[in-house]
């Protein structure tokens, strides 16, 4: 059986690579003072920090707005990217 390549397929491969020229930009932006900006923490931490639902935080993937990393069906974001755009403090 063939099979072919989805819409939706097309969809997830354009918001990676999206994604990743997103994170080179950034790379290049921040030089050498990236450590702080490269801690990748999962779905259930970065839902705990931020006091948000499963659902806010996949409408945040899917619109581009934070970086992200899926690693064997699990979700993990860049802390930084998270707590600037919803200025938490800790």
């Amino acid at each position: 059986m063939e099979e072919g390549v989805t819409k939706d397929d097309l969809r997830q491969f354009r918001l990676l690579i999206i994604g990743d020229i997103r994170e080179l930009l950034e790379e290049q932006k921040v030089g050498s003072d990236s450590s702080e900006k490269e801690e990748w923490l999962r779905s259930k931490e970065i839902r705990r920090i931020l006091n948000i639902s499963a659902g806010t935080l996949q409408n945040l993937r899917i619109q581009g707005k934070v970086r992200y990393r899926k690693i064997m069906g699990s979700y993990y974001y860049n802390r930084f990217d998270l707590l600037e755009l919803f200025k938490v403090k800790e």
